[in-house]
C-alpha cells in the first residue's frame, strides 16, 4: 500500500512521459574536449616577430609567418619572410614569399621575391617571380626557375668552412 515504486500509482504519468520520450529522441550531448570541425575557415595566426633587440644563432623552420627585426645567423625556412629594415640575416632564406626591407647575407630561394628600396642582399636570388625596387643594393646572380623552393632539400656538396681536398682514404694491406 505504501510502495516507493510509481508502476502502479495512476495520476499524472501521461505528463511525463512526452518528456522522457523527447529525451531519447534527442542526440546525445557531446563532452567539451571532443573536436569538432568548423565548415568555417579558421583565422590566420599573426606572424611571429624576431624584435630588434634579439639575436638568433641557429636556423628557424616553420610553416607559417615570419618577421625579422634583430639578428639571425642561421638558415631560416617559412611561408612568408618579411626581413625588416633594422634586420640583419646571415644565412639561407626559403620561402614561399620574401620580402626584404633590411640586410640578406646569402642565398634567397622563394617564390615570390620582392628587394624594396632599403634592401641590401649579397647572394644568389633564385626566385618565380621577383620584384627589385629602384634604390635596393643587391650583388649576386638571379635566376628563374618554376619551382626555386625544390632545390633547398637538396644537401650541400661542401660546408664552406671544409678545407678543397680530403686526404684519400688508405686502401686495405693484405698478406
Amino acid at each position: 500500500m505504501f510502495s516507493k515504486s510509481k508502476i502502479h500509482e495512476p495520476g499524472p504519468k501521461a505528463a511525463t512521459d512526452p518528456e522522457k520520450k523527447s529525451e531519447a529522441t534527442m542526440p546525445p550531448s557531446r563532452p567539451l574536449g571532443d573536436f569538432v570541425p568548423s565548415s568555417t575557415p579558421r583565422a590566420k595566426p599573426a606572424a611571429s616577430v624576431l624584435s630588434a633587440d634579439l639575436t638568433v644563432t641557429g636556423n628557424i623552420k616553420t610553416t607559417g609567418d615570419v618577421q625579422v627585426e634583430g639578428v639571425v645567423e642561421g638558415d631560416i625556412r617559412a611561408h612568408l619572410l618579411t626581413v625588416g629594415e633594422s634586420a640583419t640575416i646571415k644565412g639561407e632564406i626559403v620561402a614561399d614569399d620574401v620580402v626584404v626591407h633590411g640586410r640578406v647575407v646569402g642565398r634567397v630561394r622563394g617564390l615570390k621575391v620582392r628587394l624594396t628600396s632599403t634592401a641590401r642582399v649579397e647572394g644568389d636570388i633564385i626566385h618565380k617571380t621577383i620584384a627589385i625596387e629602384s634604390g635596393a643594393h643587391f650583388e649576386g646572380s638571379v635566376q628563374r626557375q618554376d619551382d626555386p623552393l625544390q632545390g633547398a632539400n637538396a644537401p650541400k656538396l661542401m660546408a664552406p668552412d671544409a678545407p678543397e681536398f680530403a686526404p684519400a682514404p688508405k686502401a686495405p694491406t693484405g698478406a
